[in-house]
């Protein structure tokens, strides 16, 4: 009898969480249960009607439709340069950009990139789990460093610096942080950027929830001296409502892209050449526009935290981003119980905290991604529950 076994690496992960659970609420709503999702941050406005027109357009054209460059085409790189210098006051060279199918495989391209067997990553608990998935299919050595709301949730270096840094390679950080809203400040990145240094370890800045709920857009390459030590990625997933379109980019050092260039073009071949040319669009849109869809938000998270009220959970109102993470009272369960419950008896889907790491155990997040008519009713759904 054959006996085949998947690779070490694939038996160390999980599929991922969201991966399992939406065809759970898919057969649910196959069932006529009509869940309703606050759990994914995925926006479910328009892209704007620029892009979509460029996209349409440039569609129709015969020249548009082969192989694109690996580095993406000339117009969408200095597209992102100029979107950086307007929006975030840093300078970038064409070829420091480089435009990805989302920045979720730039995760996976930068850890190739820098990460031998055995080389240790840092990685926020709590924080986005595919920092961890993909150092573990890499077989790297995954060195969790806490983030604690007594500290707002931002990394404690004292901690850091009595660590085994020896063989670490990368670090992985995220403000405006996803799941918890904490902020970023010049300060932090002044002293993540010295941290690297110090200690020649790749300072990774995930960005792309800076445009949602934020009065101040920031960018960590904006500070002096970023570019020698940090890799930024940034997407137009959040921000610019095209999640499905999976467009996004890093930016950093040339040579940090030369051999992150390396790794990426043995994997995929480019991408169409309308959506390149419609995401030119997009980094284009106005003021107004991103005005617009914040004050639509705004509502939104006005329903969001009375949820959690109703659920008794504390949040800070200082937080900014696509979501509200909220803390749940000592005497409730934990957030998986929370989350089943709500799913199975609410027919309201949100998201446990403890995917995100054990510091998020005791939280729950709620997407801004449904409209005010969605939160209204899943509100009378929870309410329902809890007096029953």
């Amino acid at each position: 009898m054959m006996h085949i076994e998947p690779a070490e690496h694939i038996k160390s992960i999980t599929e991922y969480y969201f991966s399992v659970k939406l065809a759970e609420v898919a057969r649910m709503n196959a069932e006529g249960k009509n869940v309703i999702s606050l759990a994914v941050g995925a926006p479910d406005r328009m892209p704007s009607q620029a892009t979509i027109d460029t996209l349409c357009e440039t569609a129709q054209r015969p020249d548009v439709h082969a192989y694109q460059p690996y580095t993406g085409i000339p117009e969408l790189r200095k597209a992102y340069s100029d979107w950086y210098r307007r929006i975030y006051n840093v300078a970038l060279s064409q070829e420091e950009v480089l435009p990805l199918i989302g920045s979720k495989e730039g995760i996976l391209h930068i850890s190739m990139t820098f990460l031998n067997a055995g080389d240790g990553v840092l990685v926020p608990n709590p924080g986005y789990p595919t920092y961890k998935s993909v150092s573990n299919l890499l077989r790297a050595n995954v060195i969790e460093y806490d983030l604690l709301e007594t500290e707002g949730w931002q990394p404690d270096f004292a901690a850091l610096e009595k660590m085994d840094l020896s063989r670490v390679k990368l670090m992985w950080v995220n403000y405006p942080n996803m799941p918890t809203g904490g902020n970023a400040s010049v300060e932090l990145f002044d002293k993540l950027i010295a941290f690297g240094k110090r200690h020649d370890i790749v300072i990774c800045h995930d960005n792309p929830y800076s445009f949602i709920l934020n009065d101040n857009p920031m960018s960590i390459l904006s500070l002096p001296g970023a570019k020698e030590i940090c890799i930024e990625l940034n997407s137009l997933s959040k921000s610019h409502n095209m999640s499905g379109w999976r467009m996004g980019m890093l930016a950093s050092n040339t040579q940090f892209v030369k051999w992150v260039l390396k790794a990426k073009s043995n994997i995929d071949s480019g991408q169409f050449k309308p959506m390149q040319l419609a995401t030119v669009a997009a980094l284009s849109n106005s003021a107004e526009w991103h005005a617009e869809m914040n004050r639509i938000y705004a509502e939104r998270r006005v329903w969001a935290e009375k949820i959690m009220e109703l659920l008794d959970c504390y949040y800070d109102k200082r937080q900014v981003g696509l979501f509200v993470w909220g803390k749940l009272n000592d005497e409730a369960p934990g957030s998986e119980s929370i989350a089943n419950d709500l799913l199975h008896n609410a027919r309201v889907f949100i998201t446990p905290g403890f995917i995100f790491g054990s510091n998020g155990e005791r939280f729950i997040r709620i997407s801004l991604g449904s409209s005010v008519e969605k939160l209204q009713e899943a509100y009378q759904r929870i309410e329902t529950f809890v007096k029953r």
